[in-house]
């Protein structure tokens, strides 16, 4: 079956801490079943949110618990971006395109390069165009590229906004979206846009891409009166939080078992993303690919003229999606590492030069 940007992004079961998950979630409900089962606040499971706030040395009432970072985003999007333009990174993350065009935003893009979002072509557009209503970039690890943000572009997108909202009424909305940050299993971390702004901007995460994908336990730190505002919409939207997820997390983390769990998901990960790469090196050498440091992806380009769409298809691998998924690029393709074992991982890039070498093979006999 051919892979797609919706499927390709999950975790191997192996790196699931499912019997841990289940004792949480008994003891959660052990101790506070009468809560978590019945209707709870839109903005989320109360403990669950002041340990997020404790974390990130906020008030409690700034943080929105969501099912899922997605939906939390797209709560962002109905209540800023109707109507009005909002730039994101190109090559552009496919469930973030299709959210904010569903909200009615005006979606323009920035180029986006090893280094990060190019600060520079924003600041061009920002004096040329209509002031969008929200800038969306995913610094760390970004969706489909794996590139990181560099500190300095951090900075100076972080000044750039500022200097803009100082001069206009209508202030531009910093989102950023560090669902992979946890996952750094190589290099130095990087500060967050949300840190270097003085906690000003809007950050998003999620433990989807932590814990468990199917927990649907996403969270968005927000300027007061904001949070106020989506979390009225996120109750007109579902009524009550899944508090449930939301309190085996609060369970998980109350333990002290993320950090050990963190701890072997970032050696798995790496353990699988350098298969992936040297797989890359010894089958398809011709590409150029990005080198993430965490994250579930790597961004191949392979030679003008390749059809990537062809070659997933040909290679019948899930964790391969075409890059014209997320750009105007046939001959791009973006590969999870995340959801397989190493040899599963190399053993996918096999198959996928076979189908190039197939594909060439046959292309080359009609000519």
């Amino acid at each position: 079956m051919q892979g797609n940007a919706f499927a390709a992004e999950g975790f191997d079961a192996g790196l699931l801490p499912v019997d841990e998950l289940a004792d949480c979630a008994a003891s959660a409900l052990a101790r506070d079943g009468k809560r978590i089962l019945s209707y709870g606040p839109g903005a989320g499971y109360t403990p669950l949110r002041e340990l997020i706030a404790e974390w990130f040395g906020v008030h409690p009432r700034r943080v929105l618990v969501t099912n899922g970072s997605l939906q939390g985003l797209g709560l962002l999007a109905r209540e800023l971006g109707q109507g009005r333009p909002v730039v994101a990174e190109y090559p552009v993350n496919e469930r973030m395109e299709r959210t904010l065009l569903d909200a009615g935003a005006v979606l323009t893009s920035v180029e986006i390069d090893p280094a990060g979002l190019s600060v520079d072509e924003l600041r061009q557009q920002l004096s040329e165009y209509r002031r969008p209503a929200v800038i969306y970039t995913i610094p760390s690890f970004h969706d489909p590229t794996g590139y990181t943000m560099a500190v300095e572009r951090r900075r100076e997108l972080v000044e750039l906004v500022r200097a803009n909202n100082e001069r206009a009424t209508d202030g531009i909305v910093l989102v950023e979206d560090d669902v992979y940050g946890l996952t750094r299993f190589e290099g130095e971390r990087l500060p967050a846009l949300f840190d270097l702004s003085g906690k000003t901007t809007v950050y998003s995460s999620s433990f989807s891409a932590t814990i468990a994908p199917g927990l649907r336990v996403g969270w968005l730190i927000l300027p007061d009166p904001l949070a106020a505002r989506l979390a009225e919409i996120a109750t007109a939207t579902y009524i009550t939080p899944a508090q449930l997820g939301q309190a085996t997390v609060y369970e998980f983390i109350q333990r002290g078992s993320l950090e050990a769990h963190l701890a072997r998901l970032r050696e798995s990960l790496k353990l699988r993303r350098d298969a992936l790469l040297t797989a890359l090196a010894e089958h398809l050498p011709d590409g150029v690919w990005s080198r993430p440091e965490g994250g579930f992806f790597v961004w191949l380009v392979l030679p003008t003229g390749t059809d990537s769409r062809v070659l997933v298809e040909r290679a019948r691998l899930s964790s391969a999606v075409p890059g014209t998924a997320f750009a105007w690029t046939a001959n791009a393709l973006r590969l999870s590492y995340a959801g397989g074992s190493p040899d599963e991982v190399a053993a996918g890039i096999v198959r996928l030069a076979a189908a190039r070498a197939e594909h060439t093979a046959q292309v080359t006999t009609m000519k």
